[in-house]
Parts: structure tokens; C-alpha cells; sequence
């Protein structure tokens, strides 16, 4: 039996080792949770947003970023999130004009709390109440090479199979291909609004019969024209040219593309909202947008991070005034009234 003294002393190293456990216990619990998921198309995406915005973002603020690939219109997705309150994302990208009018008017996203005086150098159009913009993406057509020594130069030529015979592949989506249709038809690009919806179909039904691969995600269609899959697609200017990259012969034709801006929003209700406001906010500087585009060949947002941009790289960026002269935005308003409508057409018409 001990001394009063050492009875104390044991005591107090129990009593001071449990306290340390416990603190060790609420230290790792709260580090555990000092996270944020974040939600990117995947593919050459994921290794830019990990070189331009994750891991400098780590390394700032100490919340770590876990990022997972989804589907490229994450829409339905966002609304399951936030009516089941199974936060599997705290950000995600979303793009203006397919998925920001809806997801507003649903009241689906967290307020970001960010004025356009905060970001200079940001495009108007980059900004909403709920989502920031940080890249510009064209869909455009894009042709391999080595079928084609003067390849289709616009949508007229893609839809023109008797001039240029071959394998060709459409986005399985009305967004982008309605318009492309339209302007196989003779529609001018200034002309576009508000679609003639009878119209694109009448111009579809001429060219579904040769479509080999109705592509859903920015990965297979990448591989689609990198592969030879198919000899001309409908593609995101950043896939197409990821296959160049790739050492593939394929041709970008900037005319006639159809540009947009993506960038992040926050599912409404996450628990981490204020952390992934912070990251989307980081995500809006200059330097951060710029480091993106050694990776990915979309444009930036902020229009100063081409400070940072060498004038080689931004030759092949959408937002390069030679490249985006010819381009036209899909009209948000239009979409926002009409998407579920033409959505369900289109759906229909691909299994008819």
C-alpha cells in the first residue's frame, strides 16, 4: 500500500492522462470534420482544380479538400442533396446557363455573400447570388485530321454526310445540340433566341441516323475522337483538346461554339456552408484561375489572371479574342423557361 502522497500522485497522472485522451479524442474529431467535399466533372478537371484551387487552398487554411467526380449535369443530384440533407457534397460545379436559373429558382443553393467590387477583374456575367464562375468552356466541333485533309468547318458541314462521310457523335443532351441543329438548318448564331424548337428537331431527324455515339459525359467523348471512335463530335473545347494533348490528330473549329461559364455552388443546408464559402471566395483570385489553365484549356473568369497566362497558352483558351468572336452564349432565360420541356422531347425522341 502507498504513501498519501504517492496514492495523490498516481491519481493525478490518471486523472491528467484522461483528460489527455479526451483531448486527443476532440482534437482528431474536430480535424476529422475540418474538410469539405467537393464535387468536379473528373478527368483533366480534377488534376487542375487540385493544382489551381485544392491544394493551395489546403495549404492556407488547413481544410482539407476530398474531391469526387460526378455527372456532368449534376442537377437532380443537388436536389436530392438538399431535400434528404445527405450532404455527399459541400460544393460543386455548376454551369450558368444549364443548371444556375433552376437551381435559384428551387432556392437549392447557399448565398455566397460576394459582391462583383470584391473581384476585380471578374466578368459580370461570372457571378450570381449563389454561384461564382471560374472558367469558360465552348462546345465546339472537333474533327480528326487523319480522315479529314479539310475537315466540316460548322454545324451546315457536320449535318452534310455526302461531303463528309464518317463516324460522328452528338452530347445526348438538348442543351448545345438544339442549337447546332438550328445552325446546320441556316439559323444564324445572333439569331438563335428563342429557339425554334420544331425546327431543330426537323434538322435533327436528318442526322440521327448517322450519329454512332450519343456521348453523356465529357470523358467518353474525349475518348470517342482520341480513339478514333468516331471521325468528328460535339465536344467541350477542354476534352477535344486534352485528346491533342494526348498526341491525337484532331482539329478544334472555334466558329459557331456555343461558350459558357462554370464555377461553384454550395447544396443549401450543408453544415460546412462557411468553409465552402470560403474555398469558393479563394477561388475567385486571379493567380489561382491562371494555374488552372496549364492543365485545363478553358478560360478564366477573372480577366486579369491572363497577367499570368503566356500568350502561347492562351491561344488555345475559348476566351482568346480570335476564338471567341464567333462563339454565342446559350440564353440562361430561355433555358430556365424551357429545359424541362425540351428535356423530355429530346429524351423521347433518342429512344423513338
Amino acid at each position: 500500500m502507498g504513501t498519501p502522497k504517492s496514492m495523490m500522485r498516481r491519481r493525478l497522472l490518471q486523472a491528467t492522462g484522461g483528460l489527455a485522451l479526451a483531448g486527443t479524442s476532440l482534437g482528431a474529431w474536430a480535424n476529422k470534420d475540418k474538410k469539405i467535399i467537393v464535387a468536379d466533372p473528373g478527368g483533366p478537371y480534377s488534376a487542375a482544380y487540385r493544382k489551381a484551387f485544392y491544394d493551395p487552398f489546403e495549404k492556407e487554411t488547413g481544410i482539407r479538400v476530398v474531391n469526387v467526380a460526378r455527372e456532368a449535369q449534376p442537377v437532380a443530384q443537388i436536389n436530392a442533396i438538399v431535400q434528404t440533407k445527405n450532404y455527399i457534397w459541400d460544393v460543386t460545379t455548376l454551369t450558368l446557363s444549364a443548371d444556375i436559373p433552376y437551381l435559384e429558382s428551387q432556392n437549392l443553393l447557399e448565398p455566397l455573400d460576394i459582391t462583383l467590387a470584391e473581384v476585380p477583374g471578374l466578368i459580370p456575367e461570372a457571378l450570381t447570388s449563389t454561384w461564382l464562375g471560374v472558367d469558360i468552356y465552348s462546345t465546339v466541333l472537333a474533327y480528326r485530321t487523319d480522315k479529314y485533309s479539310e475537315g466540316p468547318q460548322n454545324w451546315a458541314d457536320f449535318w452534310n454526310v455526302e461531303k463528309f462521310p464518317g463516324r460522328r457523335s452528338l452530347r445526348r443532351n438538348p442543351l448545345d445540340t438544339l442549337e447546332q441543329a438550328l445552325m446546320a438548318d441556316g439559323v444564324p448564331l445572333d439569331q438563335l433566341y428563342p429557339l425554334d424548337v420544331d425546327r431543330a428537331f426537323r434538322s435533327l431527324d436528318k442526322i440521327k441516323p448517322h450519329i454512332a455515339i450519343w456521348w453523356t459525359s465529357g470523358a467518353q467523348a474525349m475518348q470517342a475522337i482520341q480513339n478514333g471512335d468516331v471521325d468528328m463530335i460535339s465536344t467541350w473545347n477542354g476534352r477535344a483538346q486534352a485528346a491533342i494533348d494526348n498526341g491525337a490528330p484532331v482539329k478544334i473549329v472555334w466558329d459557331e461554339g456555343l461558350y459558357s461559364i462554370e464555377g461553384w455552388g454550395i447544396p443549401r443546408g450543408t453544415p460546412r456552408a462557411e468553409m465552402a464559402k470560403q474555398f469558393v471566395r479563394f477561388c475567385a483570385d486571379k493567380q489561382r484561375q491562371a494555374l488552372f489553365t496549364d492543365e485545363l484549356a478553358y478560360g478564366p473568369t477573372n480577366q486579369e489572371a491572363f497577367e499570368f497566362i503566356s500568350p502561347e497558352r492562351a491561344e488555345i483558351l475559348p476566351s482568346a479574342p480570335q476564338n471567341f468572336k464567333n462563339m454565342a452564349l446559350p440564353s440562361p432565360e430561355w433555358w430556365a423557361a424551357n429545359r424541362q420541356e425540351v428535356t423530355e422531347r429530346f429524351n423521347n425522341w433518342i429512344i423513338s
